[in-house]
């Protein structure tokens, strides 16, 4: 599949969100991730679907993927489905009905996504793997912005790719957390196809440089 770069606006300057979002996919981000945190399954408080509808309505055409770290989930599905949202991803933990929120997220007409944080099993997925379009494996507990990268994730990535093989099904395998320019062919190597990043880009002082070394390393990890 092809290498994707979600650039994650919660290292973004949100006094000037717009003129970010349209710079970092000018320099060359596939994507653009929203870090949806609602102070309770996570301890952090963030953005919501206002922020989505602005972009949208700013001209924002890319896809917007959103991460929902909420409990409870469904309640949010429709309202980022009506602000513009492409994916929707979610954590298992955090709803009663991991089956029904995947369906729920499919029929508001976005793509359903799963999260597993660094202690969440890879079983969640035996039962739903096939209904998914994007498993999302946590490379730091969620919540901030700036953590340190955790080496377990690696393992896990590989499992994973083991079970989207065993599937057949084409299920983007996406990273997030502590991603960088200097792990980024790793973290391909082990598996994943998109990678999550936000303080490596912007944080940098040239976006599109910076999207290019990544793209680079995801592309020689991945082997092309």
């Amino acid at each position: 599949m092809k290498p994707i770069i979600s650039a994650s606006i919660l290292s973004a300057d949100f006094s000037r969100l717009g003129d970010e979002v349209r710079s970092v996919l000018k320099a060359g981000a596939d994507w653009i991730h929203f870090d949806v945190m609602d102070n309770h399954y996570v301890p952090n408080l963030t953005i919501g679907p206002l922020v989505c509808e602005a972009l949208r309505k700013d001209g924002v055409t890319a896809p917007i993927d959103v991460h929902l770290m909420v409990s409870p989930v469904d309640r949010l599905v429709g309202d980022f489905a009506k602000a513009g949202a492409t994916g929707i991803s979610f954590h298992p933990e955090a709803t009663g009905h991991v089956d029904r929120t995947i369906q729920l997220i499919r029929d508001s007409g976005c793509s359903p996504g799963l999260v597993l944080n660094p202690a969440t099993p890879v079983n969640w997925l035996d039962y739903v793997i096939e209904k998914l379009d994007l498993i999302l494996v946590m490379s730091v507990n969620p919540g901030f912005a700036g953590q340190k990268f955790i080496p377990s994730a690696l393992q896990k990535l590989a499992d994973v790719r083991k079970r989207i093989a065993a599937c057949g099904k084409d299920i983007h395998l996406e990273v997030d957390g502590g991603i960088k320019v200097e792990n980024a062919a790793e973290v391909a190597r082990a598996g994943a196809n998109a990678i999550v990043s936000g303080s490596a880009i912007f944080g940098s002082q040239d976006y599109t440089a910076t999207v290019a070394a990544m793209r680079r390393q995801i592309e020689a990890g991945a082997g092309r």
